[in-house]
């Protein structure tokens, strides 16, 4: 069948993940359109891509029902992690998502692509975990085909992961912080990559019904991505280490100071205990050779990024 002929519904295209989802539906032909809360800020959608754009809230059922004529798949990226509140995910990831499905069923949807995070669990100490599982659970029961894809810490230009760690070495005086030993085990995966998984799960059959759990090519430890980010951004800085229960108390702090927090307490809980997939994840499930994180960090030497935080405390509305 010809890609074009049907939509895909893409939530939480104006994000990082959400715009690289678009650009690769739209390089396979795929019509796309996506869902977009109201705001007063102009939508970071990827340039020079044709794009069908449907204007409602998550949580409004009416809008929600009215995105999907037409379409026959969905890719589900959007989530409220950014905000650093468990309110947010309570709304957005849970039931935001439980709304998204009842309307994809009711439409008729004949697949629906879920990104979610390694280590999700109902019963996870963590928030994010802890929505990220309730929302699988809705999925699961709502009769919708689905391909879930856990994945692990995502990395790319415009991320909210080597970007926040290069802005806070950018105003760091000559030291920077560390969570403990910083040696829990990571797995980050290049944006593209995981994109690229999502369009070719569109149509294979095989995958309905199923979860997997993916990640890059390499197990590091957070020490070693904060040197590859110094590396990438030309910065030096004296690692100390320091208790993570005070680290997250700054942050906590931080969060509800500055307009635009480079970093919330979420990402303290995914980095609480290592969380890995298989190594040879992507290339045996989607036949995949994933990039080395050290070949796609350049994008971090393009920008002055203490000017960089400076600015988007200031632009923040």
């Amino acid at each position: 069948m010809d890609a074009f002929t049907y939509v895909v519904l893409v939530t939480g295209g104006t994000g990082f993940l959400g715009r690289a989802v678009i650009r690769q539906l739209s390089q396979a032909d795929y019509r796309v359109r996506t869902l977009m809360r109201p705001s007063r800020r102009s939508p970071e959608l990827p340039a020079g891509i044709p794009i069908e754009v449907a204007i409602s809230s998550l949580l409004d059922k009416r809008g929600v029902r009215a995105a999907m004529v037409g379409v026959k798949s969905v890719v589900h990226v959007a989530g409220a992690e950014r905000s650093g509140l468990e309110t947010a995910l309570r709304a957005v990831d849970v039931e935001g998502t439980r709304v998204l499905v009842e309307a994809a069923r009711q439409a008729g949807v004949s697949r629906l692509i879920y990104i979610s995070h390694l280590g999700a669990e109902p019963s996870s100490a963590y928030p994010a975990l802890r929505a990220k599982a309730l929302a699988e659970r809705s999925i699961r029961k709502s009769g919708v085909p689905y391909t879930i894809i856990r994945s692990s810490l995502i990395y790319g230009e415009g991320d909210r992961f080597t970007t926040s760690l290069a802005m806070m070495l950018g105003v760091s005086p000559g030291f920077f912080f560390l969570p403990g030993d910083a040696n829990t085990a990571i797995q980050p995966i290049w944006v593209e990559d995981l994109a690229t998984c999502v369009t070719w799960s569109l149509e294979e059959q095989a995958m309905i019904g199923q979860t997997y759990e993916v990640g890059g090519p390499e197990f590091l430890t957070l020490r070693r991505v904060v040197e590859l980010v110094m590396q990438a951004t030309g910065s030096r800085r004296w690692l100390v280490s320091a208790s993570p229960l005070y680290l997250r108390g700054i942050t906590w702090l931080i969060q509800r100071m500055l307009p635009s927090p480079p970093l919330t307490t979420f990402w303290f809980d995914y980095l609480a205990s290592s969380r890995t997939a298989s190594l040879d994840a992507l290339p045996r499930i989607f036949g995949l050779k994933p990039s080395m994180m050290i070949d796609r960090l350049r994008y971090l030497g393009e920008r002055n990024w203490t000017l960089e935080f400076i600015g988007r405390q200031l632009r923040w509305t």
